[in-house]
């Protein structure tokens, strides 16, 4: 059975982790730097690092940081935020990056998914969806959550995954901060529609939440921020729960 992972996502805006509730209400956390050495410490699979604020400003991803955050982990890091080109995936990968997350600049040129897996491997490419239910179905956001593209999250999933995707975030923008558990429902149908790892993104509040979540097939990994910001949740602590609930984990956790 394929080992669950538990990744801590940084959500970077003007030089420092934040986070809000359902993409709203931002509010200014800690350092990047350091969280990103504590959780590296802690036991984290991997390490997402988001400039949530690049697309909306439309410039590139804020290198200087990228680079500071790499030299302090010995896990993957996965960075998103401003990719529209090979050159941004380039760019990010030589900071320190081992897979580029790319979302709004795939909607608006879905080849870049060809283009960047032929030269980097679909390995390296991972497509992150911001999520929300509209009218009963599930559409794909753009613009850090803030424009209703119309197109079918399912669909697109599937046709990302068909492009060369080598992975896929699903962020629910319905239960992002609200702690309430991960948008079980959402996963189930994206999962129907792809066979690639899906890393499951919004609304993580307890351990429990991550083990009702790994009992769904086609869900890799838990992404969570504020439980693990603010100290609510030890990744230690929540990879000991989740392996003596018979959830396979890729290392223990406290030792």
């Amino acid at each position: 059975m394929i080992s669950k992972r538990i990744i801590p996502c940084l959500d970077v805006r003007d030089g420092r982790v934040v986070k809000g509730r359902n993409f709203l209400g931002i509010q200014d956390v800690a350092d990047p730097v350091e969280l990103a050495r504590l959780y590296n410490e802690a036991g984290a699979d991997e390490l997402v690092f988001y400039d949530i604020t690049a697309t909306v400003e439309g410039r590139g991803l804020f290198t200087d940081v990228l680079r500071d955050v790499a030299r302090q982990i010995f896990i993957p890091l996965t960075v998103g935020g401003g990719i529209n080109s090979l050159e941004d995936f380039d760019r990010v990968l030589k900071c320190g990056a081992d897979k580029v997350s790319v979302n709004s600049g795939a909607i608006r040129t879905p080849g870049l998914i060809d283009q960047a897996a032929r030269r980097y491997g679909n390995q390296c490419v991972v497509l992150s969806m911001d999520v929300k239910r509209v009218n009963g179905r599930f559409h794909v956001f753009s613009r850090g959550g803030r424009e209703d593209t119309g197109m079918d999250a399912l669909d697109w999933a599937a046709e990302g995954q068909d492009r060369g995707a080598g992975e896929l975030v699903v962020n629910s923008i319905d239960t992002d901060g609200v702690k309430d558990g991960f948008d079980l429902e959402m996963l189930d149908a994206v999962a129907a529609r792809v066979s690639i790892p899906i890393i499951a993104s919004g609304g993580a509040g307890n351990m429990a939440h991550f083990a009702e979540l790994f009992k769904h097939p086609g869900v890799d990994a838990g992404l969570a921020a504020s439980i693990f910001h603010y100290g609510e949740v030890a990744i230690g602590d929540l990879k000991d729960y989740l392996a003596e609930a018979g959830v396979p984990m890729r290392r223990p956790g406290r030792r």
